[in-house]
């Protein structure tokens, strides 16, 4: 069973801070095989998801308040680590993500930049598909909103 931490920045350990940009970098830039800046300045203003599965932080996403990100309230850097998706956590993470921006912001509408395989995920969850489909840092994405 998956257990949550849900943390500002400033309450982050070193060790969790290390744990989160291991798992970014590991899924992100050498799994997705993508050269970028993940460590944005962002992290700071975000609220912090993480998803531990027997003790391995299997699962992890960041939150922002409206306007932090977008106009609406966003979740953002998405993962399930490669070990752990064949236990759909990333359904877990995302229902966590959605109920903590309703708890802490009291806020329904979000707005994610998904990754476009990922389409049918994020609307089984409730986004529409804004727009069309857009590069970002070389992987196909399209903006989603969820109401």
């Amino acid at each position: 069973m998956i257990q949550f931490k849900i943390k500002p920045f400033k309450e982050l350990s070193t060790t969790e801070l290390y744990q989160i940009l291991q798992l970014r970098s590991e899924v992100f830039v050498v799994e997705q095989n993508c050269v970028y800046q993940d460590i944005d300045g962002k992290d700071e203003k975000a609220i912090h998801v993480l998803g531990y599965y027997e003790g391995v932080l299997a699962t992890y996403s960041r939150l922002f308040k409206p306007n932090d990100y977008f106009t609406d309230s966003s979740i953002g850097r998405v993962i399930v680590k490669e070990s752990h998706r064949d236990k759909k956590l990333g359904h877990d993470l995302m229902r966590a993500s959605i109920a903590t921006i309703k708890e802490l912001f009291d806020e329904t509408n979000i707005t994610i930049s998904a990754q476009l395989y990922l389409l049918k995920f994020y609307e089984s969850h409730g986004f529409v598909a804004v727009g069309e489909s857009y590069l970002e840092d070389d992987i196909p994405h399209i903006e989603m909103r969820k109401v």
